[in-house]
């Protein structure tokens, strides 16, 4: 495919992909990692002239600029601009991965972090089927070398230093709503609907409005009433446990495994005078007290299924059994998932996996409802789907805008004293950024999902015909 037809009337276009490389990779000889650098970027511009079909991507680096796909105005036009020649190599043996430690540590920056994850998408077909015949040739051979190179190198540091650092409650209080739900909101025409950021622009007060209505939405599914106790698995900082008491009158028993998400919950319930009806348990679901056994009217999970794996799917919901009384009993649980046509049950290291929740594995749909009727023995009766993906991008945009106004050096540093080195924080923040923008484009496009599904069971035992 000829580029130079695809770039816009000022730029000149782009010479061959692997124009002079033969050239310059025999002067590399002697020198490994610029050779492999200079491999791995003819091979993936290569990739990219065959595989940009819609957008268009400009790279520039201390080689030249070039132009990939069909330019037009107001399209999605994105631009790289390569730092250093490791962003070449992390790209031909990590694929998106390694695009998301590039950009994290600096060796790549990119004017439109949200176009760029849409181009990929768009493209992800092609280059990737073209990139892993390519990759799967040479991988093994240089993998070894490449590790060397850059296995303890100080950018390998600072990406281990910022997948540890996730949990402070200073950072989150940065960019989630006053309830602190760290789940996607609910938009309606009060805020706008689900594009009213883009269409007439946030105003304060939106998200806390959007989270509200996602509580209230999922705690009217769960039937409760004044007087109904309630389990949670996943507290967050207390958000839905809180609502829960107050405006609905119910007791909560709620889970976590972090110390610091019990420590801010507990002193939020005291702060809303709820102590008496909320129980926070730093605790693992599959180590409730046999005394939960039949206690509970309702069962509710916000985004926690997501740390779960397939393997405890049924396990999961033979303690939600367990833990529900009898008759009445309602499960609502929420999480972000795969399409039916992407689920296998496994999921492979990504960025998510590995920087944001190690071991974590999206269900789908399917695999949760088929493991609920496993795991309850047929009693628990499914009563209802809903796909809420079209409100989880205006939700992450949202936390974006919340990161970029009120995190700052000093605030996170406080609780992790090597953020204080200016070049570890910018890659930690970082990380946030291309969380948003990641995930923003994955919900859009379809690529994940995220679905709520309520379970209802009137009595275990049915009851006998007149």
């Amino acid at each position: 495919m000829s580029t130079q037809s695809c770039v816009p009337p000022q730029y000149a276009p782009s010479s061959k992909a692997l124009q002079s490389t033969s050239s310059s990779l025999l002067s590399l000889t002697f020198r490994p990692h610029a050779w492999l650098c200079a491999f791995a970027r003819s091979s993936i511009l290569t990739v990219l002239d065959e595989a940009i079909t819609i957008g268009h991507l400009t790279i520039s680096d201390n080689d030249g600029t070039h132009h990939y796909g069909q330019y037009s105005k107001g399209g999605n036009n994105v631009h790289f601009k390569v730092v250093n020649d490791n962003f070449w190599l992390r790209i031909m043996l990590s694929g998106d991965l390694g695009f998301s430690e590039a950009y994290m540590i600096g060796d790549v920056e990119v004017a439109d972090l949200r176009g760029a994850m849409n181009l990929w998408l768009e493209n992800q077909n092609g280059m990737e089927a073209t990139l892993s015949s390519i990759v799967s040739k040479i991988s093994s051979a240089v993998s070894g070398l490449y590790n060397g190179i850059l296995g303890q190198t100080q950018s390998q540091a600072r990406l281990n230093v910022i997948a540890s650092y996730d949990q402070s409650n200073e950072l989150f209080k940065a960019f989630l709503s006053k309830e602190m739900m760290y789940s996607c909101a609910l938009w309606d025409s009060p805020e706008g609907g689900v594009r009213g950021d883009l269409e007439s622009g946030p105003t304060p007060g939106d998200l806390e409005s959007a989270q509200l209505r996602k509580i209230h939405h999922v705690l009217r599914k769960a039937r409760v009433r004044p007087g109904d106790r309630i389990l949670e698995f996943g507290s967050g900082w207390g958000g839905l446990a809180i609502e829960a008491a107050r405006s609905f009158g119910c007791e909560v028993d709620t889970l976590t495994l972090s110390i610091e998400q019990k420590k801010l919950a507990e002193e939020r319930i005291k702060e809303a005078g709820l102590e008496s009806r909320i129980r926070v348990h730093l605790l693992d679901y599959r180590e409730i007290p046999a005394e939960f056994e039949k206690s509970f009217d309702a069962f509710v999970s916000i985004e926690m299924l997501e740390h779960v794996g397939s393997k405890y799917y049924s396990l999961y919901f033979k303690l939600v059994d367990f833990a529900l009384k009898s008759s009445r009993g309602t499960v609502v649980i929420s999480a972000s998932t795969f399409p039916e046509s992407r689920y296998t049950g496994y999921q492979a290291e990504d960025f998510m996996r590995k920087y944001m929740w190690p071991n974590s594995c999206l269900p789908s749909a399917t695999a949760l409802i088929t493991a609920a009727q496993t795991g309850s023995q047929g009693r628990f009766t499914l009563e209802g789907v809903e796909n809420h993906a079209a409100h989880y991008p205006r939700t992450l945009r949202e936390w974006g805008r919340r990161l970029e106004a009120n995190l700052t050096q000093d605030l996170v540093s406080r609780d992790y004293p090597a953020l204080r080195d200016r070049s570890d924080y910018d890659a930690f923040k970082r990380k946030w950024q291309y969380l948003f923008a990641y995930a923003g484009a994955g919900f859009a496009k379809g690529y994940i999902t995220c679905h709520m599904l309520t379970f209802i069971r009137q009595n275990d035992t049915p009851e006998a015909c007149d």
